[in-house]
């Protein structure tokens, strides 16, 4: 049997770990009159976003990744032999900002780059243990994920996502 009290203190430590993610980002909660701040969609995805990053990072940095990188990871797994520049133009990454990226995975021997063609162009794969590291942060990304959808649901995060697919088509 299941003891209440032991899964009450399951879901207060989650969302404690969105209270400290939150802290870091804003500082210590009080009491402050928003106005209507927390009637303005731009606002409340921003707040949004600034949590949920704060938490992914702190799950992130354990391995060692950044957010942006568990990106590319992700993007050259699923698209194994694209080109340099098709991974940075799909995530949005600069050329400069991208060959940084590249260059510290092929150091910690997560990915390699092959000719693909010309002298100038590269295909990424990742390595056997790109993969293993990416497989441990797709753990961690759930892990992630399950806290914040913790407050709504299934269901009310099916819709959010859709909402927020919509949303991102406009821009």
């Amino acid at each position: 049997m299941r003891d209440p009290r032991r899964a009450a203190t399951r879901r207060r430590s989650s969302a404690d770990a969105v209270d400290e993610a939150a802290d870091a980002v804003f500082g210590p909660s009080r009491q402050v009159d928003m106005g209507k701040m927390h009637g303005y969609l731009g606002y409340l995805l921003r707040r949004a976003q600034l949590l949920a990053y704060a938490d992914f990072i702190a799950e992130l940095t354990k391995l060692n990744l950044s957010p942006g990188q568990f990106g590319v990871l992700t993007v050259i797994d699923t698209n194994p032999g694209l080109r340099q520049s098709e991974v940075s133009a799909a995530l949005g990454i600069q050329k400069t900002n991208f060959v940084a990226v590249l260059n510290e995975f092929e150091r910690r021997g997560l990915a390699e780059r092959r000719a693909a063609g010309d002298r100038r162009s590269y295909a990424l794969f990742l390595t056997a243990a790109g993969k293993a590291l990416l497989r441990r942060a797709r753990t961690a990304q759930a892990r992630h994920e399950a806290r914040l959808v913790e407050p709504l649901g299934a269901e009310e995060r099916v819709q959010l996502v859709g909402l927020l697919a919509k949303l991102t088509r406009i821009a």
